[in-house]
């Protein structure tokens, strides 16, 4: 399962606080790459401690123990792809660079390792919705949708959140998700809790719950039930899950600057 994002996404909507725990201790790490550390590390019985490579815990002063596997994480790779439907063409004009991922067996936990003492500090994460949402250039504005089931909607790089809202930071989440997602190019989102949802809605509810998590916000429970109702025991795509991963990452980043702005709104 190491090897793709989906069933790992899967095991994030299974196992309650695997999110929140794997960002508080990896939160330099990519989403992906911090729940994948923490898997592999409760396949291994070992507690969720900092990782490192094996020159950084050089550096620190500390060795790999005798007979330790290494973790894997994903890595990115740039690659050169030649346009095949180029009648021939060998220029350069046709050849793409593309970035894919590789999982490298690179990195050790603190109890793989051996020698002078370290404690890293476990960070609380902080977000703040105006600075994302100026960041990434989304405007929310007022609720003007008259229908009462309607919990927010996205239009353009427009979104507005209902006042009556069960949870109101987890529309808004699935409202900037639309966005960032692209769903919104192609048309408006109206979000109707009583219809049926289409893949764009798993994908946006699929960053609500990763968001919710992270942030320890109430409605991931919620999230969950959306997202499984709507799959009814169908696995999720791939590239759904890499979407809602990156569109997560893009979105949590975007926020970061809540030390000047103050947290979480």
């Amino acid at each position: 399962m190491h090897d793709k994002f989906s069933p790992l996404l899967k095991q994030a909507l299974t196992e309650p606080g695997i999110v929140s725990a794997a960002y508080g201790r990896f939160h330099r790490f990519s989403l992906g790459n911090q729940i994948l550390a923490a898997i592999q590390l409760q396949e291994r019985n070992l507690p969720l401690s900092p990782i490192a490579s094996f020159n950084r815990w050089k550096e620190l002063g500390r060795s790999v123990s005798k007979g330790q596997k290494a973790l894997s994480l994903w890595m990115p790779i740039t690659v050169k792809h030649r346009d095949t439907e180029s009648d021939g063409d060998l220029s350069n004009d046709n050849i793409r660079l593309l970035t894919l991922f590789k999982l490298a067996p690179r990195w050790f936990s603190l109890e793989q390792t051996e020698g002078e003492d370290y404690l890293e500090p476990i960070e609380s994460p902080q977000w703040n919705a105006d600075v994302a949402l100026t960041g990434l250039g989304i405007t929310q504005e007022a609720f003007e949708f008259m229908d009462g089931n309607v919990q927010g909607y996205a239009v353009k790089r427009r979104i507005a959140v209902s006042p009556i809202a069960e949870y109101p930071h987890k529309t808004r989440f699935h409202e900037m998700a639309h966005v960032v997602l692209g769903h919104t190019e192609e048309g408006d989102c109206h979000d109707a809790a009583t219809i049926p949802r289409s893949i764009q809605e798993v994908e946006a509810e699929g960053v609500a719950f990763l968001l919710c998590s992270i942030l320890d916000l109430p409605g991931r429970d919620e999230s969950r039930g959306y997202i499984q109702s709507w799959l009814d025991g169908e696995p999720l795509p791939e590239k759904s899950a890499q979407k809602i991963f990156s569109a997560s990452q893009k979105i949590l980043d975007a926020g970061k600057a809540a030390d000047e702005a103050g947290v979480l709104q």
